[in-house]
């Protein structure tokens, strides 16, 4: 989950894409890189022939580096292990994941509640 300990992440050698998200960060920003976390979505129904992408299925988070004036800010993906192409759509960046998540507030009410959410996402014929 968001919240697992990079300790566990690092142990068990497995996470969800928030988490291999900020392990990149802060090999790449010890390295002297910057770089900020980017959220947002992969594109749900693959190309023909392509395979389909995890974290499609819901809201996914991947790495953006600085690589200087001539390369700028590339996306790197960590849980695919690709670089970031036109799949992938940024809703918002910010340092970590509490700078940019996605639901945040107060729910005043009854005792149940239950938040379900669906995203599709292709692209648009031109």
């Amino acid at each position: 989950s968001i919240s697992t300990p990079v300790e566990e992440v690092l142990r068990l050698r497995r996470g969800v894409c928030q988490d291999f998200t900020h392990l990149m960060i802060v090999a790449l920003r010890s390295l002297g890189l910057p770089a900020r976390y980017m959220s947002g979505y992969i594109r749900t129904r693959p190309l023909p022939g392509q395979e389909r992408r995890r974290g499609a299925d819901q809201s996914h988070a991947w790495v953006g580096a600085w690589l200087g004036e001539h390369d700028g800010w590339v996306g790197l993906d960590p849980t695919n292990g690709i670089l970031v192409r036109d799949e992938h759509v940024v809703i918002a960046w910010g340092r970590d994941f509490a700078d940019i998540s996605p639901l945040r507030g107060v729910i005043l009410g009854g005792g149940a509640h239950h938040l379900s959410v669906s995203v599709d996402l292709e692209p648009a014929d031109d």
